[in-house]
């Protein structure tokens, strides 16, 4: 990430400062052109069996969900929103006890109004990853506001 880019600075702020992302703990890996990786380390209030100590399986959504939002913001060059029109993701087996999680996300294709992305999470090994996605989502540029008039007018 190049330190006078000012859209991967604005991804990499809300990567870890939006209240969900700060709640969860996410922290930044990396940010590219269209990439990104965010990682949650293990804490035991994100645990969702403290018989195994594995991560809940709604903070690997979470995380999968924001990481593809990284990528998206990563990715293009005006101001927009965005909003999750389809996330599906595929649970391969539970997280390492005791173990954080990264995700890693690349948004492969983007439109005027939808962003495609696929991801993954992983605990110790890319290659064996905790799960996948893939994700739509609706770009939302906001529509220009006329100025206001001039005063004494």
């Amino acid at each position: 990430m190049s330190a006078n880019d000012p859209v991967l600075m604005a991804a990499a702020q809300m990567a870890t400062s939006v209240p969900q992302a700060a709640a969860l703990g996410f922290e930044l890996v990396s940010v590219g052109d269209g990439r990104g990786s965010i990682r949650t380390p293990w804490r035991e209030e994100l645990v969702g069996d403290p018989e195994t100590g594995v991560i809940a399986s709604g903070v690997v959504t979470a995380l999968l969900d924001h990481t593809c939002g990284l990528a998206i913001t990563a990715g293009k060059r005006d101001a927009f929103s965005t909003a999750t029109l389809d996330l599906r993701i595929d649970y391969m087996r539970p997280a390492a006890p005791r173990s954080g999680i990264t995700a890693e996300a690349h948004c492969y294709k983007l439109t005027r109004s939808i962003a495609f992305v696929r991801a993954q999470a992983w605990d110790e090994d890319p290659n064996d990853p905790i799960a996948t996605a893939q994700a739509a989502f609706i770009i939302n540029t906001p529509v220009p506001q006329p100025a206001p008039p001039e005063a004494g007018q």
